[in-house]
């Protein structure tokens, strides 16, 4: 359950920043990863989304998205809280997100309001991963949420060996 609590904290910040990510659960690991073993590997930019983020399946959102399901995208408006963030009613055509990389589907509020993914597409990069200025920088997702943070350094640590 804290779990949960963390991961709707950093997307509210988020939000509130502009900065895109859907759903963010952290501890020791990154969940979104799914095992260890991910950690030992060498990450691929390009199976990452902008931040270093793998979006998970589960997102109420994406699934919401894929599926055009009305009902699903009434409760990812809720989740996401996006009254609050954009101050829209729900309308099922603007509550919906297939991923900040996506190049055949149009981009959502949420990614196109992300800092980070703006930043990583203006310097021509797959991932923020592979910026050498990763560690100084100080957009909004790295100051509201440190650990996740690094977990990216670390993420890019492993990038750059070999």
């Amino acid at each position: 359950m804290e779990k949960d609590l963390k991961r709707r904290e950093f997307l509210n910040t988020c939000f509130k920043a502009g900065v895109c990510c859907y759903a963010l659960s952290y501890s020791s690991t990154l969940s979104a990863f799914g095992t260890k073993s991910y950690q030992d590997e060498k990450p691929d930019p390009k199976k990452l989304e902008y931040c270093g983020f793998k979006c998970p399946d589960s997102c109420n959102l994406k699934k919401a998205s894929i599926e055009n399901n009305i009902e699903l995208k009434k409760k990812a408006y809720e989740e996401f809280r996006f009254k609050e963030k954009f101050g829209i009613d729900f309308d099922s055509e603007k509550v919906f997100c297939y991923g900040c990389k996506v190049s055949d589907k149009p981009i959502g509020m949420i990614p196109a309001k992300c800092t980070v993914r703006a930043c990583v597409i203006s310097k021509g990069y797959d991932c923020c991963i592979e910026c050498d200025g990763l560690v100084a920088c100080d957009k909004e997702l790295w100051t509201s949420f440190p650990k996740f943070k690094e977990v990216v350094i670390e993420m890019q640590k492993k990038y750059k060996e070999a």
